[in-house]
């Protein structure tokens, strides 16, 4: 991959508005990707990647203010690792037909972004529902609560792996509902917590098939790191909900594209 400015300057407008907003850096760094022409074998093996390192630094902040619950992050991670291998185990068996692959890829891209946008939009009603509803025994600490994070962590695994979106915002929102009572900040912290260990997987995956970019990585990362710092800084000081409604219209439309 050639020196590109426009992949540093992406790196960084991606990770300004993760570090801003919270919304997951996959569904926005994938279709600038695509937009840049890169394959979309190679935009999603690339980016997932991209993220397991940029959120390396996340975890490492989150753990220090310790906002993450490594029990809820073992139970996910018990479902979405495995769900990842099996996810790569059949990429691997088709990836001789890579214009299958390609439009199996774009479809499942194009579906993710829809429900993203759609998870975006309507968060804080969902998390006002969740707990509303967090006397129910459904929600205490039990077997069928750790039951339903591991079907969590299987359907996050399957989808990342093959979109290298989810991770964020559908996983938040469905961890709402099953832990209403755990603080944001934890809950935002235990889901990137458990996003490095399953984009590390998928990534490390992708590149086995090569489906790989070293270089666009590179230039990636150069612009995320003080992006993420910057957004960061500026959390709360922008509005909030203007920014992730902008994101959400903008994801559903791409989505559409993709699928339509």
């Amino acid at each position: 991959m050639d020196f590109q400015i426009g992949f540093i300057v992406a790196g960084l407008l991606v990770g300004f508005i993760v570090g801003l907003t919270g919304v997951g850096g996959g569904s926005l760094m994938t279709p600038i990707l695509l937009w840049f022409g890169i394959p979309p074998t190679s935009a999603v093996g690339t980016d997932l990647l991209y993220a397991a390192f940029t959120k390396m630094g996340g975890v490492y902040v989150h753990h220090k203010k310790k906002n993450i619950n490594w029990a809820i992050t073992g139970w996910l991670s018990l479902g979405s690792v495995p769900a990842a291998l099996l996810t790569l185990w059949i990429l691997h068996s088709i990836k001789t037909d890579i214009t299958a692959l390609n439009h199996i890829i774009k479809l499942s891209l194009g579906w993710a972004l829809l429900f993203t946008s759609i998870a975006i939009i309507f968060k804080q009603k969902l998390l006002l529902f969740s707990q509303k509803h967090a006397g129910d025994k459904f929600h205490s600490e039990s077997k069928t609560q750790n039951a339903l994070t591991v079907a969590i962590g299987v359907m996050l695994g399957a989808t990342v792996t093959l979109t290298s979106i989810g991770a964020g915002a559908l996983g938040t929102v469905t961890l709402f509902f099953l832990y209403p009572l755990l603080a944001t900040p934890r809950l935002v912290g235990t889901e990137i917590a458990h996003a490095v260990p399953l984009t590390l997987v998928a990534g490390i995956g992708h590149a086995s098939m090569g489906n790989l970019d070293l270089g666009l990585l590179g230039q990636l990362l150069i612009g995320s790191l003080p992006g993420i710092y910057l957004g960061s800084m500026l959390s709360g000081k922008v509005p909030d909900l203007l920014l992730r409604n902008a994101i959400a219209v903008m994801l559903f439309f791409v989505g559409y594209n993709l699928v339509f």
